[in-house]
């Protein structure tokens, strides 16, 4: 628990995520922030008063004015920070796939649990204005029983793409799959329930790197329910679909903002004559402010000691499925 009124955070990795987080604190405040780029920490601090920078995160989480960690690095420190993080007694906020592979993240469970400390994964997506009214759909019953779940994500290259330090599995983990994979098989989790069998090919087809640029997935429940998914950094344009099918009618989110397109959600209700369903579309131009509505819902997490709806054992169920996929694509 936090006994003052306004937290103070760390954030560790000031890349362009560490600096969308520095933004989106709401009533917290930044205090500490460290990054191996000596500069990037101190640019980033100057712009928030009492803020102090640092080259080593291990001095970030020990400043006593910390509560609340977030861990923004690449993947090879993910692991290794929150668990220095909850082992000091900060509560922390962790960006997916919150480390490279599901055996990193016991440790860490292990660790949060003694030191009675929270970790929420930082899945995003499930916060974004078009997902959360599918969200409310869902569980209002709109689509009646559950059938299957289809999905692409995905975002065009650029030159260098194949150097970047996601094409480096040491520090990545593996490719597409693991990026922008565990986002789709989290959504398709958050609304299908857990899976039981995997089947997947990741490959690469266009960069030349050690890591797979496509990922073709496809997972079903005890229930026979499907996930169909496909992610790519082949797609040239950047794409975000998925479509949620039930017996009483279908929900499609498309686009997240930005380069993605216009964020939309668009309710397909089936009429017991069938035929063309009752279509109803919401559009989301003002922008994402998942971040935002992400850490305030982690504020209350801590207020009122409650597990985060995105947690370790979400990052685990996405990473088993992801190592299954590398291990068949083998």
């Amino acid at each position: 628990m936090i006994s003052k009124n306004i937290p103070g955070v760390a954030i560790i990795g000031c890349g362009l995520i560490g600096q969308k987080r520095a933004r989106a604190l709401g009533p917290a405040r930044l205090t500490a922030c460290a990054d191996k780029i000596a500069d990037r920490a101190q640019s980033l601090a100057a712009q928030f008063r009492g803020a102090q920078a640092f080259s080593q995160w291990q001095d970030a989480i020990g400043c006593p004015d910390v509560d609340i960690v977030i861990v923004a690095t690449t993947n090879e420190c993910l692991a290794e920070i929150t668990l220095a993080a909850v082992q000091a007694g900060r509560h922390v906020l962790v960006e997916k796939p919150a480390a490279r592979r599901q055996a990193e993240i016991q440790p860490v469970t292990n660790a949060a649990q003694q030191a009675k400390c929270l970790v929420r994964v930082g899945f995003n997506h499930r916060y974004h204005p078009a997902l959360r009214k599918a969200r409310e759909l869902f569980e209002a019953g709109a689509l009646g029983e559950m059938m299957f779940v289809r999905g692409r994500y995905g975002h065009g290259g650029r030159i260098g793409y194949d150097k970047e330090w996601r094409a480096n599995p040491d520090l990545s983990g593996g490719g597409e799959t693991i990026d922008q994979g565990v986002h789709m098989i989290d959504l398709a989790r958050w609304f299908l329930g857990d899976f039981s069998e995997t089947q997947g090919f990741a490959h690469t087809y266009f960069w030349d790197m050690p890591v797979d640029d496509n990922g073709f997935i496809l997972l079903k429940t005890p229930g026979q329910k499907v996930a169909f998914l496909h992610v790519s950094c082949t797609e040239w344009k950047n794409l975000f679909s998925l479509e949620i099918y039930g017996k009483k009618g279908k929900l499609h989110i498309e686009g997240l903002g930005g380069s993605y397109g216009t964020e939309r959600l668009t309710y397909y209700k089936m009429l017991p004559e069938m035929g063309p369903p009752e279509t109803t579309t919401w559009e989301y131009p003002r922008g994402d402010n998942s971040w935002q509505l992400e850490f305030t819902e982690f504020l209350e997490d801590i207020r009122l000691n409650r597990t985060p709806a995105a947690n370790l054992e979400d990052a685990r169920a996405a990473l088993a499925i992801v190592e299954q996929i590398y291990s068949q694509t083998r």
